[in-house]
């Protein structure tokens, strides 16, 4: 959708393939997704028709937001630098807390994600600040 917004407001360094190839590569990447709703859902009893639902259900939300965000070009432009600011931040932190095992285990286990996201502040400070 920002893509799209993007696009659409006149940006000359996005262009129509580029927003249509970011918009296949999500949708490319909703298979697997779907599969990992469905599949479950299918090992727990449900038919194929009631899994295949909610794999489908799972990704629904993206076309929805795409358009809205289309329709709120000239709010969410703006604020773009914002956004993906707490989406990436967001990421991390299920990286560090859910994919990291190791760091989540034990009785301390938030210290490890407080110093990993001081070590990434650190480290894309001093990126910005030396170029």
């Amino acid at each position: 959708g920002v893509m799209y917004a993007g696009f659409l407001a006149g940006n000359t360094q996005i262009t129509a393939a580029s927003a249509l190839v970011l918009s296949l590569g999500i949708a490319i990447q909703n298979f697997p997704e779907g599969a990992i709703i469905s599949m479950p859902l299918r090992a727990e009893g449900e038919s194929k028709g009631k899994a295949f639902l909610g794999g489908v259900l799972s990704g629904v939300v993206e076309p929805i937001g795409a358009v809205l965000t289309i329709l709120a070009a000239q709010l969410v432009i703006p604020a773009l630098p914002y956004f993906l600011s707490f989406a990436a931040g967001a990421m991390l932190y299920v990286v560090v807390e859910e994919l990291i095992p190791e760091m989540s285990q034990g009785k301390h286990s938030n210290i490890g994600t407080i110093f990993f996201a001081v070590g990434f502040s650190v480290m894309m400070t001093l990126d910005v600040a030396l170029g």
